[in-house]
């Protein structure tokens, strides 16, 4: 009996390879194999692996990141935005994350996409702490510095340690709450 599987489904296993394997391990065969269909299946739904990887991207940014944010962005409480920020950082499938990361540096239009997420986390941020410091330069610096901090352990060689990044986080957060952000030189 043949098996069926959504567009959804390509889209999921296609994340699911990139955080496993990477970037290169982002094969037909590879993502068709995850689901058990043949690439008669995939071209029912793709037209080519390169219309296929495209709809990936915009998947993720506008589907996953750009529906998170937009869902934060319609909390009143800066600060309970911010936590809702950390929390969806903090809960990333990094690994996926890094692996579009490496895609962005060798190909323009995930690089493009890699630019929009960074900028719609950044400016989520940067609202939220200026509502709370009141400061531009402070809560600037505060973005930067989640966004920084984000980026750099999905791109760090070792072992992946979610309670140091949860922990390094509180402390930016502390750092927020007792007003540390707002003495920041320009």
């Amino acid at each position: 009996m043949a098996t069926f599987v959504s567009r959804e489904a390509y889209f999921d296993a296609g994340l699911e390879v990139l955080a496993e394997l990477g970037y290169g391990g982002l094969k037909l065969a590879q993502v068709c194999g995850r689901l058990g269909v043949t690439t008669g299946s995939f071209y029912h739904y793709f037209p080519s692996w390169s219309a296929y990887t495209s709809d990936l991207v915009e998947h993720w940014q506008n589907g996953l990141t750009g529906q998170r944010v937009a869902r934060l962005r319609n909390e009143p409480d800066p600060r309970r935005r911010i936590d809702g920020v950390v929390e969806v950082g903090l809960n990333l499938p990094h690994g996926t994350e890094a692996a579009i990361r490496t895609w962005s540096s060798i190909d323009p239009r995930v690089r493009q996409a890699q630019e929009v997420v960074d900028r719609q986390r950044f400016d989520v941020l940067r609202e939220a702490a200026f509502e709370i410091l009141g400061n531009d330069r402070g809560a600037q610096v505060f973005a930067s510095t989640a966004v920084y901090l984000l980026v750099g352990y999905e791109q760090c060689t070792l072992p992946p340690d979610p309670e140091g990044l949860e922990w390094i986080t509180v402390q930016l957060l502390d750092a927020l709450d007792a007003g540390r952000f707002t003495t920041v030189p320009e």
